[in-house]
């Protein structure tokens, strides 16, 4: 059966979700959500920066490991009322007054005698004689059985309950809106810059009849691997078995390049002298620097950041070396102040910009050129 839904990435997915919980919270909209995605695409992580952005308590229930009174209770027999009466079980928010996620994952990979249990949920809001509170916003996730994942059809009864959103990866969506916010290795980012086409290759792996594949959980796990392992034949090992043998390869390559040219510490400690000679002269090094200093950029050292990242743009100028003429260092700064900028946004910097004269420059510049 093909999933006929709006596809979209995962940016486009949060920014959804979070109107459908705005709408429920003024009282014009209750559904219950369905997020179809092949496997560490960032369904899970979706759910979760929903509940940082409003504040929720999530109740994270995974349908494959539960049995039907797991969510209806368990009874117990009142003598004096001569009736069955059934205990809650925790998993389940009852707070009226705070903010709760209830997330059913793998809904499609669950038990079919346990879904008639979720049809209430889904529907009625409510198990039993438990009901939901009007804070509880509901989203459920699952995969597909073209996925190559454990799954089976979802049957009318089931699908006519959701709002259904089919998600994908794509990789500029997901470096700004999940690798740069959440810190990951700019050597990720940077990688996944210049080849998008590797975020993502579940299908090829299936085809190919191979077990590992390129996901965006798989590039997160890759990360934590490379900010914790300092030993790099263990780390290619580790790598390896995360993304594949050849993905890997290809990857370390630059982030072999990037770890030796990339020093973006330094660079906001020097002075301007001494900062020009230790731009990186790949694009992958470049885009490195710029995923560096937008998570390196704070309080502090945000003037200097600013300074490293528009004399991004005049490199062609200031070093003699001819690599630099044929590199979009103007792209790549317009790039990196974007990202620089809502940073700042979010965290209630950008008064560092009003006060510099390097990003003043380059507004003027910008505004003389006719694009901002």
């Amino acid at each position: 059966m093909s999933l006929n839904a709006a596809t979209m990435p995962a940016g486009a997915v949060l920014d959804v979700l979070y109107a459908g919980w705005q709408a429920q919270s003024a009282g014009g909209l209750t559904a219950s959500w369905m997020l179809h995605g092949r496997p560490g695409v960032g369904k899970s992580q979706v759910v979760q920066q929903l509940a940082d952005r409003i504040g929720a308590r999530l109740f994270d229930l995974r349908l494959t490991t539960i049995e039907p009174q797991d969510l209806r209770g368990l009874p117990y027999y009142d003598h004096e009322a001569r009736r069955t009466v059934w205990y809650r079980p925790e998993d389940l928010p009852d707070d009226p007054a705070t903010p709760s996620i209830l997330f059913l994952d793998e809904l499609t990979a669950a038990s079919p005698y346990l879904q008639p249990t979720v049809y209430g949920l889904l529907q009625e809001r409510r198990v039993g004689r438990h009901v939901l509170p009007d804070a509880v916003f509901i989203v459920a996730a699952g995969n597909t059985v073209e996925d190559g994942a454990i799954a089976y059809e979802m049957g009318t009864a089931l699908s006519d309950r959701l709002v259904h959103l089919h998600m994908v990866a794509e990789a500029n969506d997901w470096i700004e809106n999940y690798a740069v916010p959440k810190g990951l290795s700019p050597a990720v980012a940077a990688f996944l810059r210049g080849r998008p086409d590797l975020l993502d290759t579940t299908e090829e792996a299936l085809q190919q009849g191979q077990m590992i594949a390129c996901t965006p959980r798989a590039w997160e796990r890759t990360s934590q691997i490379m900010q914790a392992i300092s030993d790099r034949s263990t780390r290619q090992a580790m790598i390896a078995g995360t993304l594949g043998v050849a993905a890997a390869a290809e990857f370390s390559a630059v982030a072999d390049d990037i770890a030796a040219s990339v020093h973006v510490g330094e660079m906001i400690e020097a002075d301007a002298t001494a900062r020009l000679a230790l731009y990186p002269q790949s694009l992958h090094g470049l885009n490195a620097l710029v995923f560096g200093l937008v998570g390196a950029a704070d309080k502090d050292t945000m003037p200097a950041v600013i300074e490293v990242m528009e004399t991004l743009r005049h490199l062609a100028e200031k070093r003699p070396e001819p690599v630099f003429a044929a590199l979009p260092l103007a792209e790549l700064c317009a790039f990196g102040f974007e990202m620089l900028m809502a940073k700042a946004l979010k965290q209630d910097l950008v008064a560092a910009f009003a006060a510099s004269p390097a990003y003043a420059a380059y507004a003027a510049d910008r505004q003389a050129a006719g694009l901002s």
